[in-house]
């Protein structure tokens, strides 16, 4: 999990696909969590819009967000433990031939 660069509001950021499954079994979600120094940025940017009386529900944010060739539109949300969530579409994880484990470089426009 590194941090390539923070320009502005670009935020590139490499860490590992793991998958969530709710507590009936039926809902599974696969995640990026986004930590260190690009999850600091981030909050920065949920600070700066709070004070600024922008802020989202469950503290969330949108993005875009560039994972090889494929670019999508969605939210990251504070995580409970560290960082922050940023969820990958199964189209997303298709295209990009991406499992459980991978570790994925993300590019975050916010």
């Amino acid at each position: 999990m590194t941090l390539r660069q923070v320009q502005g509001e670009r935020i590139s950021h490499t860490g590992q696909l793991w998958r969530w499954t709710g507590a009936t079994g039926t809902g599974v979600w696969f995640f990026i969590t986004i930590d260190g120094a690009a999850g600091e940025a981030l909050s920065a940017t949920a600070l700066m819009r709070r004070l600024e009386g922008m802020s989202r529900g469950f503290g969330s944010l949108k993005v875009r967000a560039t994972i090889g060739d494929s670019e999508f539109a969605t939210s990251v949300f504070p995580s409970k433990e560290t960082g922050w969530m940023l969820p990958v579409k199964a189209a997303v994880r298709k295209a990009e031939g991406l499992g459980e484990g991978d570790l994925v470089e993300v590019v975050l426009e916010v």
